[in-house]
Order: structure tokens, then sequence, then C-alpha cells
């Protein structure tokens, strides 16, 4: 559904913003429930649904490496073989099997902010979870690939209405610059604790899928500052999922299909 050498990112490159928006320790049944039954109004405007794909990690840090430098989740259906996925953007390096004549590649640089800072984009990540906190060294390495980066307790694990906070600091950056934008949002609410989404004592499946919900409503404000700029190319995704329980598992950093398995898409927003 979302194959990436249907879309030329070379046209995309330069033209449009670009956000990456980590639905982060989202899992892929939660999220194919919750917009097959109607409860994402505000994604169903630009995606038909989720596809499944895998995961390059099973938890934060690892897989916003690996996005980072262009892997981003993989379609689960096999290819010939010999053949690799292709990707939309890539770092210059020598056999890469996945970069094709529609796959953006940046020829200098290490990680895909830098690239897209050296063609002229603000690259701004606003982080969430605590590999994001710039508390610490290590949560300070994925942010400082960026030339801005931003953290607020607000935006942290435990505040249930972290996901506004998060939108409304995109919205004001977003109206602050005339440049074009390479941004990373990694949205905290969905990750535990949940059970604040349904009154629950304990995190479930169930307060998971509220805890996605309640994104979709609180991220309408950032597609109307998005559409405002216009256009832009939008990759949405989980880097993991979790486990509650399924065949003995719980939580994540392991390879259970539920913490494996992602829910993936693209869309090109045009501007209003």
């Amino acid at each position: 559904m979302f194959e990436e050498d249907k879309i030329d990112m070379n046209r995309i490159v330069g033209s449009h913003d670009v956000v990456l928006l980590t639905l982060d320790t989202l899992r892929l049944d939660a999220a194919l429930l919750a917009f097959s039954s109607g409860q994402l109004p505000g994604l169903k405007r630009f995606i038909a649904g989720f596809e499944a794909r895998h995961s390059p990690a099973s938890f934060t840090y690892a897989s916003h490496q690996a996005f980072l430098a262009g892997f981003l989740p993989t379609p689960m259906h096999p290819i010939a073989a010999g053949k690799a996925h292709p990707r939309l953007f890539a770092l210059a390096f020598a056999g890469s099997e996945s970069t094709t004549e529609k796959t953006y590649v940046f020829q200098d640089a290490a990680n895909l902010p830098a690239g897209f800072a050296s063609v002229g984009y603000r690259t701004i990540c606003i982080g969430g979870v605590g590999f994001f906190n710039l508390q610490n060294p290590l949560g300070r390495v994925l942010p400082g690939m960026f030339e801005e980066a931003y953290w607020r307790p607000e935006f942290s694990v435990t505040v249930h209405d972290s996901t506004d906070a998060q939108v409304a600091l995109a919205c004001e950056l977003l109206a602050d610059t005339a440049k074009r934008v390479f941004m990373l949002l990694n949205v905290s609410a969905i990750h535990q604790p949940n059970r604040f989404y349904l009154a629950s004592e304990q995190d479930t499946l169930d307060s998971h899928q509220a805890a996605l919900v309640y994104v979709d409503q609180a991220l309408q404000p950032l597609w109307e500052a998005l559409a405002r700029r216009g256009p832009a190319f939008v990759i949405l995704c989980s880097d993991h999922g979790t486990a509650y329980g399924e065949d003995g598992y719980f939580g994540h950093r392991n390879a259970h299909p539920s913490v494996m398995h992602v829910p993936y898409a693209h869309f090109v927003m045009a501007r209003s």
C-alpha cells in the first residue's frame, strides 16, 4: 500500500516539509483495530489505513538510530530473492541494495538530520520518551543529531495530555520559520503508563488503544499548521510495540510479534 518505489523522493526533498512522527510503542493490532472501527477520524482524512511492517529494532533507542539513518520499518511481504525493499531516504554508502533511482540519497551526511540541514532544511526534534529527555548524555544522543532539540516534563510518558503540549510547540516552531523543516516528533502518550486514558488500575491493550484515540485528536492542530505551510510529506509509524502478557511476554526489548510488528503510513499534504 505504501511501497517506497511508487513515490520519487527526489521530487519531495527541497520542496516539502518532511515530518517523521513516531507513535512510540504503538502496537500494530491496536492501530489496525482503532482505524477500522472508526476511532481515528483525524488520520482517516489522510490515509486509507496502516500497513503492517517489521520494526528494525525492539526498543526506542535502537529503532530511532535506524530511522535516522534512513532505515524505516520494512514491509512484511517478501520480494524476489536478491532484492531489498527500496527506501525513501538513504545516506550514501557503497553497495546499498535498498537504494533506487527514486530514493533521495544524502551524499555526505552521517544521519538524516545532518543530510536535511545540508540541503537547507531547519532540523527540529521534539522529544517524548526518556531517550529524548536531554537530561543526561544518553538522552542527548538522538536529539543531538538535530540543529534544535526540545524536551519538557510535560512531554513525558507520565503526563496524560503530553501530545497536546508537544503539538503546541511544533505549531509554534512551524509558524516561526520560512525555511523548509525536517521535524521528528516522538509521541510519548501510548508508551506505558497509559492506564489513565481509561482510568484503569493497570495498563492493558484497551488503555493502549485509548491512548492512540487521544493522540489522534491531539494531532489535529499539527495537520492544520502543516497545511498552512504546505506541501508536506508525513511519515507516521511506530518504533516498536509492546506485550501485555502474550505468550508470557511483557513490555518490549524482545522479539515477540507484538513488539516487532508495527503500523506504518506516509502521505503528502497539500497546502491549504
